[in-house]
């Protein structure tokens, strides 16, 4: 984990095109969607290309978007599946008992015994609550941890660890 100024954070996904005049889908991984605007310009994960962005509306599963430099149904098709970032500084700064899912990747998780639990591999959502993906030792066999105040009460960044009270069984 860099705290350098040129971290790049993903924030979104292009989905392809929308429409015939250059407008592309978006996937927002921000916490309020349209706040992709507000951190342009947007970057491809090599730096490569930089883009503005204008959302024109919500859309089902998403936002559509105008990007710099993108005018033709082809130019959008040819960006699906492209992934959006900008430089860590960029992001507002966390407020207490709130994380960037980036920082919690990588985090070891012990008990509050202090037995190692495992590693956080990915931060997952699909709706309902955060959920961590938790890969314990000596095993490829990953266990979804919720991610709440009950289920981990402790977070910290600085030492690179979480404490968890899974519930009983998840780890068994």
């Amino acid at each position: 984990m860099s705290d350098t100024p040129s971290e790049l954070i993903c924030v979104g996904a292009i989905g392809g095109a929308y429409g015939v005049h250059g407008e592309v889908r978006l996937k927002s991984f921000t916490a309020e969607a349209d706040a992709l605007e507000d951190y342009a310009p947007l970057l491809t994960e090599d730096g490569a290309f930089e883009f503005d962005i204008a959302i024109t509306r919500s859309i089902k599963n998403g936002l559509a978007a105008r990007l710099s430099g993108i005018a033709t149904k082809e130019q959008a098709d040819a960006l699906k599946g492209v992934k959006l970032f900008v430089p860590r500084d960029r992001l507002p700064e966390t407020e207490d008992d709130e994380y960037y899912y980036t920082d919690l990747v990588g985090l070891e998780v012990r008990d509050s015994a202090g037995n190692v639990l495992g590693k956080v591999k990915n931060v997952l959502n699909h709706g309902a609550a955060d959920l961590l993906e938790v890969l314990p030792p000596n095993t490829s066999e990953t266990v979804l941890l919720p991610f709440t105040l009950a289920n981990v009460p402790t977070v910290d960044i600085s030492a690179g660890r979480i404490i968890a009270d899974p519930p009983e069984g998840l780890f068994d």
